[in-house]
């Protein structure tokens, strides 16, 4: 295992997914290789694509300029196998750098902040990368790194036919380029409903430290629990997000694999109290529900998004960057379905509807 072996696990992960099988040493050093030497984006993009049009949205500027590498692309409309995949070890390689470059022109034209661009760094890891790119000083301990490089493994890809995939395999399936699929890919992501999640989660968090006074008061965080479920607080949605899964009921192994890592990190950061709480809100959350709608949901567990942002927010990382980091983890996952669908498709995909 990769982190028995303190190993970054993401490489791996990508070349399991977009190869079907686990790579031995010398396929995981060509693979790390490609990567590395296509981190830099082509000359003056982030003048002419990110800063001269910036956005306020990352995910937004990352889907358009996924689109402007095409002009880019000296054969971007080969879909051979070997050609789309050199273009997604492109994308995968430029996506830390376009959402960090993305995120520094956001702050320096509509919050007003400074904006600090660094350049990648082809000796480390997507996860390293991202964090240097990111922070104003590029500074990040290994333990922060391995953190963040255990998170993209958890988000590379998720079965069952999820959104973001569904819409790469549908534009794959038409015959267009790689830009455009997984630009397709980009915007499904950016739905609330979807990547964003995690940000309604911290939102739902924000909601309740605000009126809750004892975070640590079970009783408390019940009854205020027992209001959002009724519609009486939070967004009125009557949801508690992070909490149950269309796919996984008696547990989420990314949920588990993130809370393991998130607990020593909230000790090290000062953020146990906000660890405490998501912790009591997982528990506490079935037998809220139970009452509430009155069934008996003792399976229902926390999905990945509980834990995700309160990871993010120890890391550093600013809210506008959450689904812009999971689109770069992601983006493996969506190549896996485009490189399949390319392979072993063959017929448009035309999905009936029921109007």
């Amino acid at each position: 295992c990769y982190q028995a072996e303190n190993r970054f696990g993401f490489g791996e992960v990508g070349y399991l997914l977009m190869c079907g099988t686990l790579p031995g040493h010398s396929e995981l050093e060509a693979l790390e290789h490609a990567v590395a030497e296509s981190r830099n984006l082509p000359d003056n993009f982030t003048e002419d694509v990110l800063m001269r049009a910036p956005s306020h949205d990352i995910m937004n500027k990352l889907a358009s300029a996924t689109l402007a590498l095409y002009a880019y692309d000296e054969n971007p409309d080969d879909t051979s196998i070997p050609n789309v995949m050199r273009q997604g070890i492109g994308l995968i390689s430029r996506f830390p750098v376009i959402i960090s470059h993305a995120y520094q022109a956001k702050r320096r034209y509509f919050d007003n902040a400074s904006m600090y661009l660094h350049v990648p760094d082809k000796t480390k890891s997507t996860a390293e990368n991202i964090l240097g790119l990111i922070r104003p000083d590029g500074q990040y301990t290994l333990e922060e790194a391995r953190l963040l490089d255990r998170c993209l493994v958890i988000h590379a890809e998720h079965g069952g036919g999820n959104n973001s995939a569904f819409a790469t395999r549908v534009a794959s399936s038409s015959g267009t380029d790689t830009y455009s699929a997984i630009a397709a890919a980009v915007g499904a992501l950016k739905g609330p409903k979807h990547g964003g999640a995690n940000l309604k989660v911290m939102q739902m968090f924000d909601d309740i430290k605000a009126h809750v006074a004892d975070w640590a008061d079970a009783d408390e965080v019940y009854a205020y629990l027992l209001k959002i479920l009724r519609r009486e607080a939070g967004d009125h949605s009557g949801l508690v997000y992070g909490m149950g899964h269309a796919v996984y009921t008696l547990s989420d192994p990314r949920a588990v694999a993130l809370k393991e890592g998130a607990r020593p990190l909230a000790q090290e950061k000062g953020y146990v109290k906000e660890f405490n709480l998501v912790e009591l809100v997982e528990t506490l959350t079935p037998r809220a529900f139970a009452e509430v709608r009155g069934e008996d949901v003792k399976t229902m567990c926390a999905n990945v998004d509980l834990y995700s942002g309160l990871v993010y927010t120890m890391l550093g990382i600013p809210r506008e960057m959450f689904t812009p980091l999971f689109a770069t983890a992601r983006i493996v996952g969506w190549m896996a379905h485009r490189l399949e669908e390319i392979a072993m498709g063959g017929k448009i995909i035309r999905p009936a509807y029921n109007p």
